[in-house]
């Protein structure tokens, strides 16, 4: 049994017949293992996890054949339960840690509640592991970052404490939604090796959702490439950047950036996503694409195997069409 399993997930915002910002969706993370979801913004990526953890709030609507977390289904659970398991076995991680923590709390507070919350302890447990967890994510001085409010931290420091309170209920499943977006160069490399460093230690399962595919390259064994609310490519790391199976894909990886590209233009796909009311009949990148064929424009392509990996595509890049 998968860690994680998710199956025809769609989130859509208005009513039931809206357009889904989250299109009929599969994912499944394994304990211990490391998931990347990648793609542009408006994707999908973050809104998939928030249905998830129960964060979609009215007028949003989330339906699933599957949205099981360690056996059980996330739907059908009450607020009480969902509260047992959020923050606890299942934890998130935002993309900006100065929103995320409370500023009218300090961040010793902030960790020991959930410590106090999810694991019972006393609050003079709870203080000494949280010195702790702040020791652990390598904050200088943790004893006295105790009674530190957020705005006295750095942007840094500031997403340790948060890695800090997500971990402090030792989940089995940690999100990282964008950790370093908010953060300069070399603090989003330490950032990243200290997640991975957790994860190995904890041997938790971690979804990684990131614009960086360097990042996904150097920490992930499998990749969800998402446009438009739909899993485009679903498949090992390694096979993804050697053969990509779909042309988003292939776009995202000849976007990156090469220092032996001197004064060239970087590659680009033109057009933009479609948008809620102008969603193709076919394909959705279809518009976009440089491969494009009649059949794409007509039908909408389900995610199938192809090859190595699973691709939304009539005409994958990495076989010839049978």
């Amino acid at each position: 049994m998968s860690l994680l399993e998710i199956k025809n997930l769609n989130v859509r915002f208005g009513d039931k017949n809206a357009v889904p910002v989250v299109d009929g969706l599969d994912i499944t993370v394994e304990k211990g293992e490391v998931l990347a979801i990648v793609g542009e913004s408006g994707s999908g990526k973050s809104v998939t996890m928030m249905a998830l953890m129960g964060l979609i709030e009215h007028p949003g609507i989330v339906t699933a054949d599957a949205l099981n977390f360690d056996g059980k289904n996330m739907l059908k659970l009450s607020n009480r339960q969902r509260r047992q398991i959020v923050g606890k076995d299942l934890a998130m991680v935002f993309q900006d840690p100065m929103t995320a923590l409370n500023p009218s709390y300090t961040v010793g507070f902030q960790i020991e509640e959930v410590l106090r919350l999810h694991l019972k302890m006393s609050s003079k447990q709870a203080r000494k592991r949280a010195i702790e967890l702040l020791e652990k994510v390598e904050i200088p001085g943790a004893a006295s970052r105790m009674d530190a409010y957020p705005h006295q931290l750095s942007g840094g420091m500031s997403q340790r404490v948060a890695i800090a309170m997500a971990i402090a209920g030792e989940p089995k499943l940690l999100i990282a939604d964008e950790p370093t977006t908010a953060l300069d160069v070399t603090i989003q490399a330490q950032i990243m090796d200290l997640l991975l460093a957790l994860q190995k230690e904890q041997n938790m399962g971690l979804v990684l959702i990131t614009h960086d595919l360097a990042v996904v390259a150097e920490t992930a064994q499998r990749v969800c490439v998402m446009y438009a609310g739909q899993a485009v490519e679903v498949g090992q790391v390694p096979q993804l950047f050697d053969i990509p199976a779909h042309p988003y894909s292939e776009a995202l990886l000849k976007a990156i950036p090469e220092h032996s590209l001197g004064a060239t233009r970087l590659s680009t796909l033109p057009g933009i996503v479609p948008g809620r009311y102008d969603r193709p009949q076919g394909c959705l990148l279809s518009p976009r694409c440089p491969y494009v064929q009649d059949s794409c424009r007509a039908t909408r392509p389900t995610l199938d195997p192809k090859s190595h990996s699973l691709a939304r595509c009539f005409y994958p890049l990495n076989q010839e069409v049978a």
